[in-house]
């Protein structure tokens, strides 16, 4: 599921899904851009992105700031994985997978939801060859949107209680 479709017109269905404990699993491909429709800003657009609706750059004082939806996710007692993993090299790649598979044994187990976020490129759209986008998704995707585990039921990983350090 794209970030233009989760994080905007299907976020209700995703945050009650989470909140139900539904026994799915849900693969969030992040690209910060409305693919398939051209290019235009979406929920996860970072500040100062260009866009073909942005085309001075995402400006938070206007549009808001981008959705981080793993940490959204997380929050929710239904949610048993939130994890957000990216393709850009072979190590990512192999954590990608285990992250998938990791989601899949929940849902087979009966876990609740299991949400997998990937940090994806879209060259096209972004008006870059494909190793300016990888380089591009590792300089400044990966540092708005820290990889890890937000949320693993199993290991004891849970999001921090209002405020605490």
């Amino acid at each position: 599921q794209g970030d233009g479709d989760l994080a905007a017109i299907g976020t209700a269905e995703t945050v009650h899904v989470a909140a139900r404990g539904e026994n799915i699993v849900v693969i969030f491909i992040n690209n910060t851009i409305y693919g398939m429709t051209g290019g235009q800003m979406a929920p996860t657009t970072l500040p100062g992105q260009v866009t073909q609706t942005t085309p001075f750059g995402r400006d938070p004082r206007l549009a808001g700031y981008p959705v981080r939806v793993s940490e959204m996710v997380a929050t929710l007692s239904g949610t048993a994985l939130a994890q957000r993993v990216a393709v850009d090299s072979v190590p990512h790649i192999r954590e990608a997978k285990k992250a998938i598979r990791k989601a899949f044994e929940n849902q087979k187990a009966g876990k609740g939801l299991s949400l997998v976020e990937v940090l994806s490129t879209c060259p096209t759209n972004w008006g870059l060859a494909p190793i300016d986008a990888i380089k591009r998704l590792q300089e400044e995707m990966i540092p708005y949107y820290p990889l890890g585990v937000y949320k693993d039921v199993d290991e004891g990983v849970f999001p921090k209680e209002g405020g605490e350090e």
